[in-house]
C-alpha cells in the first residue's frame, strides 16, 4: 500500500466514527462481549418463565420470580454504582459474568439432570437481579473510557444497536430451541446453558482488553471513602448542576408516562380490539425494536446537534412523543399503529443515544459509575410504578390511559422549555460540539 493510499484509507477512517470506534481493539472486545452476552440473555429470557410455567402453571409464581429480579436490581443499583467508580467498570463486568456464568451453569445442569426445583429459580432470579444491579451502571460507564470524546455518540449508538438486535433476534431463535425439543426439558436446559457460554465469552473479551484511554480502565480509587458518602457525593453533584438536574427529571417524568401505556396497554389493545391479535402483538414489538435500532444507527451518522437547535429539537421531539402516544388508543387499524410505534421507537432511539451521550460527557470520569446508576434508576425504579398505575387505569379505560399519558408528555415540553436549565442544556452541548470539531480538525491535519 502506497503512502498516499494509507493516508486516503486513514482520512476515510477518521470521517467515520463507526470506523473508528471499530478500529479500537478494545472496543471491538466489548462489542463482541457485550452483543454475545445479550443474545445469551434472550435465551435465559425465555427459558426461565416457559420453566416455570412447565413446573407451576401458575401466572403467579411467574411474577413472583420476575419481582424476584427486578427488586434487588432496583435496591443495588446505586451501590453498583459507587463500586464501579472505585474498582473499574472492566471489573465489576468481569466478576458480574462470572458470578452470571456459575448460576445459568448451575442451572442447566438442574434441568439437564431432573433434580430442578421451584426454590432454584426463585434463587437464579434472584441472583440475576442482584448481579444486574452493579452490571448495568458499570455497563453503561465503560464505553467512555474506550473512545474518543468525538466518537462517543457513535460508540454508544454500537454498542444499544448490538443490544437491540441481539434483542430482536434471540427471543426466536430461543422459542425454536426450547420448542423443537417440546417433549423434554433438554430444550430449556439448553437454553440456560447457551446463556452460561456467553457469560464466557463475554467474561474472556473482558479479560483480553488492554487499558483504555491511559489508565482509565484500570484505575484505582484515590480516594477511598465509605459507599454510602460515595453515593451522597454523587448525588450532590447531580443536585449542583442545572442542567444535569433539568435532563434527570425529564428523563424520569418521559420514561413514567411512555413505559407503562406502553409495555401494558399495546397488548392489551392488541388482544381486545385489533383482528390479528397475537400477531399484531408481535409486530408491534418488532416495530419499537426496530425503530430504536434504526435511531441507534441514525445516531451513530448523524452530528450532534447543538446550540438553540437542540432546544427546539427537543420540545418538538417531546410534544410529538404525546400526541403520538395520545392517538393510540383510538386506532384499530394494526398497518397504522404499526408506523406509529415504529417512528416512537425511532424517536426514542436517537433521542436515547444523544442524551446518554450528552450526560457521560458533562460527567466527570471518575463518577461515571454514579451517574449511570443514577440514570439507569430512573427507568428500573419507574417502569413497576408506571405499569401498575397503568394497568389500574386500563381498567377504568384504554384510550382513556393513552390520552392521560400521551397529555402528560405534552406537559413535559410546556415546563421544560420555561426552565432556566434548557439553556445550559444546549450550551453545554454546543461547548462540545465546538471542542468535538477542533478534534476532528487536529485528527485530520
Amino acid at each position: 500500500m502506497t503512502k498516499s493510499t494509507m493516508s486516503e484509507s486513514t482520512n476515510t477512517v477518521s470521517k467515520n466514527p463507526i470506523a473508528r470506534v471499530l478500529s479500537l481493539r478494545d472496543f471491538r472486545l466489548l462489542f463482541a462481549g457485550t452483543a454475545t452476552s445479550i443474545l445469551g440473555d434472550q435465551f435465559y429470557l425465555i427459558a426461565t418463565p416457559w420453566l416455570v410455567l412447565q413446573l407451576t402453571n401458575d401466572p403467579l409464581v411467574l411474577g413472583l420470580v420476575i419481582a424476584l429480579g427486578g427488586v434487588p436490581r432496583a435496591v443495588f443499583m446505586l451501590i453498583g454504582g459507587a463500586l464501579t467508580d472505585r474498582f473499574s467498570p472492566r471489573t465489576i463486568l468481569i466478576a458480574a459474568d462470572l458470578l452470571r456464568l456459575v448460576l445459568t451453569g448451575l442451572m442447566a445442569l438442574a434441568v439437564f439432570t431432573g433434580a430442578v426445583q421451584l426454590w432454584m429459580l426463585y434463587a437464579i432470579s434472584l441472583g440475576f437481579g442482584l448481579v444486574a444491579g452493579f452490571a448495568v451502571p458499570a455497563g453503561n460507564s465503560i464505553v467512555p473510557l474506550l473512545v474518543e470524546d468525538r466518537d462517543l455518540q457513535a460508540g454508544n449508538s454500537v454498542i444499544l444497536g448490538s443490544s437491540q438486535l441481539a434483542g430482536f433476534i434471540g427471543p426466536t431463535l430461543a422459542g425454536l430451541l426450547i420448542g423443537g425439543l417440546s417433549n423434554s426439558t433438554w430444550g430449556v436446559a439448553f437454553a440456560f446453558a447457551v446463556d452460561s457460554l456467553s457469560f464466557a465469552v463475554s467474561a474472556a473479551a473482558l479479560l483480553l482488553m488492554r487499558s483504555g484511554r491511559g489508565n482509565a480502565l484500570v484505575r484505582a480509587d484515590e480516594r477511598p471513602e465509605g459507599i454510602l458518602r460515595s453515593i451522597l457525593a454523587g448525588m450532590k453533584f447531580l443536585w449542583n448542576d442545572q442542567a444535569l438536574r433539568l435532563m434527570f427529571v425529564v428523563v424520569a417524568a418521559v420514561n413514567f408516562l411512555f413505559i407503562g401505556p406502553v409495555l401494558i396497554g399495546v397488548p392489551v389493545l392488541a388482544n381486545n380490539y385489533l383482528p390479528e391479535g397475537a400477531v399484531a402483538f408481535g409486530l408491534l414489538v418488532s416495530g419499537v425494536a426496530g425503530g430504536n435500532l434504526i435511531g441507534y444507527i441514525l445516531a451513530a451518522q448523524l452530528p450532534r446537534p447543538s446550540g438553540k437547535f437542540i432546544q427546539v429539537f427537543l420540545l418538538v421531539a417531546l410534544a410529538a412523543f404525546g400526541l403520538a402516544i395520545g392517538s393510540i388508543g383510538f386506532i384499530r387499524l394494526t398497518g397504522v399503529l404499526l408506523c406509529i410505534i415504529f417512528l416512537l421507537g425511532l424517536g426514542n432511539g436517537y433521542i436515547t443515544i444523544l442524551v446518554l451521550t450528552w450526560i457521560q460527557s458533562r460527567t466527570p470520569r471518575d463518577m461515571l459509575g454514579r451517574m449511570m446508576s443514577m440514570l439507569m434508576l430512573t427507568n428500573t425504579g419507574l417502569s413497576p410504578i408506571s405499569q401498575a398505575v397503568s394497568g389500574a387505569v386500563i381498567k377504568w379505560s384504554l384510550p382513556g390511559l393513552f390520552v392521560v399519558a400521551g397529555a402528560g408528555l405534552l406537559l413535559v415540553p410546556l415546563w421544560t422549555a420555561r426552565q432556566p436549565g434548557l439553556k445550559a442544556v444546549s450550551e453545554g452541548l454546543a461547548m462540545n460540539t465546538d471542542r468535538f470539531a477542533k478534534e476532528l480538525v487536529n485528527s485530520d491535519e
